[in-house]
């Protein structure tokens, strides 16, 4: 549709709004979504790159549908993952609100109560909340949820991806389904984001067990310009050669980076001459203590230049204080600054346009890698990715699995499949038993009382737990009254029990994921931010936090308080960190790498001569053609397939007598020769199909998620089971392996 007809479709407050603000034009995705969304009786998914316009894409006829309604309730329920992103969005909101005359009210644990009062005496205009909030107000205050519900037009959702597979996606897609059981009515809902691919399975994870109702789905087909530079380096045993060399990346000079071992001086130095430019950076790490080690060293580098410091970290331990001060800082964009983060910045929170993202480890997911590069190249100018990687010094003793490069070429790979705009598709086929009991003990405290048979209808038959059945469930509602959590009454009704009462009395109820216990750690009065308790310090002890170096002072055991005093030297600190799966699309990719020898332009010479080094292996191996190669009285197996795969591989593997173990994307077997592992593939195969019951036999004793104590050992191993195998997959490869011998 034209861009003159859908401005067209807009109320006039929306349109003087835009006039106001200097709209010159409609940006495509938003002449896409006008139409779709105006009359407000449909899903939508909006999926479209960063800074693309796609917020406005929303909210701008969802605000013309409202302006012209005058929805007696709330008109746009807005949920946003992270509170920061809310914080952002109200900013972007007021003066489109005050035009309307329409509050825009942020509610999450730290907005004031001053702020949501008006909202809770007069529920009306747009909301933006979390998850947990909202949960806590269908459990605590169903009347007014009624009440301020009850005509609302929309519902968006930013960052949708953020929530697709994961325990708060699920948490949310029952919260939506609870919502409008509650009112009576399905309300239109509308997913944002800017890494979807599979847009139907999207739109079932939109609205699960309701693929009759009609939806539209906007997709922005532009692409920008992008430049990428991969530099590589090689980690030797000892120093060999350490002088610096003058290097910039555009320019792809022929060198030859030699690294210590076990230090990444050089890598940092070089991190530090480019991003060192008065322009503003995103730097990604791996991993919270990564973030806090690369910080450290380039805030050196700045001192000992006798610079002001332009590098500060940003992950989930640090206070809201320091990062929203950061995020402040890069948004005015008035002084050069690098922001060394995990993927707090991942998602959509303003930061301003930035000169380019820099990474230092192999992405775990396109997706991923699509969002990180979303937050350079706006306003017309390229986008520029850099990646930082090392890779060992090939030795006599050097392992195999070294010597194919694989963290380099899992890099390529998901850089060519973003370049393809090939991503990881949506799926969610878990049990998800911690978040049903989460969910099971929400919904009996906000009716006081429910049937099992209800409970069922309205979670699992109805609602997004569809691959429950009604004995599963059951099974899950024994092991509740085991544990005292629901009681069932004379009459057949279930009831919270002692302690369900006691659980759902908390706060941290309403978080369907894992919160560990902290410390917080606090200098001069001021809170910088916290430390799991696992992490044990002792007094006395350096330690390197937000980017600058502290001693610790005292321990507070009781209040969980740890006080510090600046200190010159620091140490890393470890956090609590999580395995991230690698998908089948990027390990069959990494084959076709290696097999097509691909040498982009992008590589540097040492990154071109390291995964060089890397091909050679592979066809010196003869990968192309086989899969498995022997190795030290034992094979190596190369599947290709994701983490899932492998590891039901190796798990079938072991239970056939192999000593198989997993390595990356590689199954190590000891004592094993082809021959035998061909039978042992055969004896599968024709055996009785294994099943998620008798594989979670063995994983009944894991506990991993939130609620896993008080689930049943039968269905914490089907939990596992589902959540990190692919039966299947496995399978599929077994046969395809078989038909490939001779």
């Amino acid at each position: 549709m034209p861009c003159k007809k859908a401005y067209a479709m807009l109320s006039r407050n929306v349109q003087r709004w835009m006039y106001d603000k200097g709209f010159e034009s409609l940006r495509e995705v938003q002449c896409k979504a006008i139409p779709c969304l105006i009359d407000a009786n449909a899903d939508v998914v909006i999926s479209a790159g960063t800074a693309s316009g796609k917020t406005e894409a929303a909210f701008l006829p969802a605000c013309s549908r409202i302006d012209a309604d005058k929805p007696q309730s709330i008109g746009i329920l807005y949920i946003s993952p992270l509170k920061a992103l809310i914080n952002d969005m109200k900013e972007r909101l007021d003066s489109l609100g005050k035009c309307l005359d329409l509050p825009v009210t942020p509610w999450h644990g730290d907005v004031a109560q001053a702020l949501k009062k008006p909202q809770k005496d007069n529920p009306r205009g747009i909301l933006l909340i979390t998850p947990e909030s909202l949960e806590a107000r269908l459990m605590l205050q169903m009347p007014w949820c009624k009440t301020a519900f009850h005509s609302t037009c929309y519902i968006i959702i930013d960052e949708f991806h953020a929530f697709i597979g994961s325990v708060r996606g699920r948490q949310l897609q029952s919260l939506l389904h609870r919502l409008e059981a509650l009112i009576g009515r399905k309300i239109p809902r509308i997913a944002l984001s800017a890494t979807l691919e599979n847009l139907d399975g999207v739109v079932a994870a939109l609205r699960p067990q309701h693929s009759n109702y009609p939806y539209h789905i906007v997709q922005d087909d532009v692409s920008g310009e992008v430049h990428l530079f991969l530099k590589g380096y090689r980690e030797y045993s000892e120093y060999i050669n350490d002088t610096d060399t003058e290097d910039d990346m555009d320019a792809n000079p022929d060198d030859d980076d030699l690294l210590p071992k076990d230090d990444s001086k050089r890598m940092v130095k070089d991190i530090y001459r480019v991003l060192h430019n008065g322009k503003s950076h995103l730097l990604f790490a791996s991993s919270r203590s990564l973030t806090e080690t690369l910080t450290a060293k380039l805030t050196k580098l700045c001192k000992e230049e006798d610079f002001p410091n332009e590098f500060f970290p940003h992950h989930g331990n640090l206070s809201a204080d320091l990062r929203e001060k950061l995020e402040s800082r890069m948004r005015k964009g008035r002084k050069p600054t690098t922001a060394v983060c995990t993927v707090t910045l991942e998602l959509g929170i303003d930061i301003g346009s930035v000169d380019s993202v820099v990474m230092v480890s192999a992405p775990h997911a396109v997706s991923s890698l699509r969002q990180r590069l979303g937050r350079s190249g706006r306003r017309g100018k390229p986008a520029i990715m850099r990646f930082y990687m090392t890779e060992s010094f090939i030795e006599k003793d050097t392992h195999i699995i070294d010597q194919l490069r694989l963290k380099t070429i899992q890099t390529l790979a998901t850089i060519e499949l973003l370049r393809k705009r090939a991503y990881e598709p949506a799926q969610d086929e878990a049990y998800h038993f911690s978040t049903l009991t989460q969910q099971t003990l929400s919904l009996t405290a906000q009716y006081g009382s429910m049937s099992a048979e209800r409970l069922w209808t309205l979670l699992c038959k109805t609602g997004p737990f569809r691959n429950i059945s009604y004995e599963m469930y059951c099974t899950l509602l024994r092991s509740l009254g085991l544990h005292a959590l629901i009681i069932q009454m004379n009459d057949g009704q279930l009831v919270l029990g002692t302690e369900g009462e006691k659980l759902t009395g908390y706060f941290s109820f309403y978080t369907a994921f894992v919160t560990s216990a902290e410390y917080l750690l606090v200098y001069e009065g001021k809170i910088l931010g916290s430390i799991p308790i696992s992490t044990p310090l002792e007094v006395g002890q350096n330690i390197t936090f937000a980017g600058r170096h502290w001693t610790v002072l005292s321990i507070d055991e009781q209040k969980r308080r740890i006080e510090l005093a600046a200190s010159n030297t620091g140490g890393p600190l470890r956090f609590q960190s999580s395995s991230l799966m690698i998908h089948d699309i990027i390990r069959q990719e990494m084959r076709n790498i290696y097999c097509q020898r691909l040498l982009p332009q992008y590589l540097n010479n040492t990154a071109k001569g390291i995964v060089i080094e890397g091909y050679d292996i592979f066809h010196a191996l003869g990968l192309s053609e086989n899969c498995v190669v022997a190795h030290g009285g034992g094979i190596l197996v190369f599947p290709w397939r994701g983490d899932s795969v492998t590891q039901t591989i190796v798990f079938l593997l072991k239970d056939a007598g192999l000593n198989a173990v997993a390595s990356d994307a590689i199954i190590d077997i000891a004592l094993c020769d082809q021959e035998v592992f061909n039978q042992k593939i055969k004896n599968i195969l024709n055996g009785p199909p294994p099943t998620e019951e008798y594989l979670g036999k063995f994983f009944e004793d894991r506990i991993e998620e939130k609620y896993d104590r008080y689930i049943s050992e039968t269905l914490r191993g089907l939990a596992y089971v589902r959540r990190n195998m692919d039966i299947q997959g496995a399978l599929n490869w077994m046969r395809d392996y078989r038909l490939s011998l001779p």
